[in-house]
């Protein structure tokens, strides 16, 4: 037996049951559960408008009580989970894609290629990012599909950055040179020796940034940036609820207390995964 410190995917792959963990994956899958199920669960049309029942508190008939219209919003919050988690694995997803490939390139090759990455860098950080989120949106017009492509197109960057940062001490491991020096092709190199031992921050990083993903797509949908109406998400919810905030709280208060549960989900499992990095087991 001795002490050797394990590469970051054999580490991410170590699962410990710590309790943020475990409270990270009762959330999630809660959520992803109800994501599911919602339409078997829940007890009205989301959209179906219900004049004779305009801005009813919590009930037995409405447990998250009705909005300006009499719409059921615990129905209306169960669909909206299914919206918010798929913009949360959408507004990962492809940054993390297209930023992987760009960081493999630019580590491992250098040259013209990073030089090119390293400007585009310098150019997105100079300006925060919801600014630059917020300006291509309003350029292509608001829309979920127009905010997932505005998060790609700003969001990739970090993910390269954090990948090449990766791969610059991988590839000057001692297995990274023998396989050069053994003649393998700079392919096999890259995806079966460089990318397994660099990817695994960028996954505890990813499961981090969907928590600003899911805030950024709720907070665009308050603002009508993002979910237009009378989609069911949870930030368009609360934007229709604040001109009822003082006589019907419970408009806002349901979908903003979902919102923070999932957002401490991604946080705790993105916590916990960063710990599990940080980790030498002994084998």
């Amino acid at each position: 037996m001795s002490n050797i410190p394990i590469s970051g995917v054999a580490r991410t792959a170590f699962f410990a049951w710590s309790p943020t963990m475990i409270i990270a994956v009762v959330i999630l899958a809660g959520w992803f559960v109800v994501a599911l199920t919602a339409p078997f669960i829940a007890p009205y049309d989301p959209d179906a408008i219900d004049i004779a029942n305009m801005l009813t508190g919590p009930s037995a008939a409405h447990w998250f009580g009705t909005d300006q219209v009499g719409r059921d919003i615990f129905s209306r919050v169960l669909y909206a989970a299914q919206v918010d988690l798929l913009l949360c694995v959408l507004g990962v997803l492809p940054p993390l894609i297209i930023g992987t490939f760009v960081g493999l390139l630019s580590g491992y090759f250098g040259g013209i290629i990073d030089s090119i990455f390293m400007r585009i860098y310098d150019l997105t950080v100079a300006f925060p990012f919801f600014v630059l989120v917020l300006a291509i949106v309003g350029v292509i017009g608001p829309g979920l599909v127009n905010f997932i492509i505005a998060l790609t197109v700003v969001g990739w960057v970090s993910y390269a950055r954090l990948v090449r940062a990766e791969v610059l001490t991988v590839r000057e491991s001692e297995y990274i040179r023998a396989a050069e020096c053994l003649g393998y092709p700079k392919r096999a190199i890259l995806l079966r020796h460089v990318l397994p031992n660099a990817i695994g921050p960028v996954i505890a990083y990813a499961v981090s940034d969907a928590v600003l993903v899911m805030l950024a797509g709720a907070s665009f949908g308050y603002l009508g940036m993002g979910a237009q109406p009378p989609t069911a998400e949870w930030g368009v919810i609360i934007a229709d609820g604040q001109a009822f905030i003082q006589q019907a709280w419970w408009i806002c208060f349901f979908p903003g207390l979902a919102a923070i549960s999932l957002g401490l989900g991604f946080a705790f499992l993105g916590d916990g995964l960063g710990h599990l990095q940080r980790r030498e087991v002994t084998v």
